[in-house]
């Protein structure tokens, strides 16, 4: 069990360090509201990210936004509920509509490690730090 928790978040800390990575080189993160924000900066991504839920701002403005900040390519990581897998097709669409090209390979490769037990963004931070508990104690 306890080589099965470390495979796991060893697996999750590569994603996230991709993502920080790309953040670095100033690739845009859109996620859904301020506590995503936070959780990534508190998980070290420090490049630019858009939260599209605050300010009660929409699909059509947050488009809007993204396109007037005349980037190329976004990484969408919405939540992973029921809401955010159709925001988030929702806006992949209308981006790639505009030519912005959409990478979703975080929120796929995160989704598939995390997807039952971390439901949003915010609570990425939390799991990780249950699985590092988890794995300590197990030996």
């Amino acid at each position: 069990m306890s080589a099965h928790l470390k495979d796991e978040v060893e697996k999750i800390e590569q994603e996230i360090n991709k993502l920080i990575e790309q953040s670095m080189k100033g690739k845009l993160i859109v996620v859904e509201g301020k506590k995503d924000e936070q959780t990534l900066r508190s998980l070290g991504v420090i490049g630019p990210i858009l939260t599209f839920k605050t300010g009660g701002k929409n699909f059509l403005e947050t488009v809007e936004q993204i396109e007037a900040l005349k980037v190329g390519e976004v990484i969408l990581l919405l939540d992973f509920d029921r809401r955010g897998k159709e925001g988030t097709k929702r806006l992949q669409m209308d981006l790639e509509r505009i030519r912005v090209k959409v990478d979703m390979r975080y929120w796929v490769e995160l989704r598939g490690l995390v997807g039952r037990e971390v439901q949003c963004i915010e609570s990425l931070a939390n799991y990780l730090g249950t699985l590092h508990e988890k794995t300590i104690n197990k030996g």
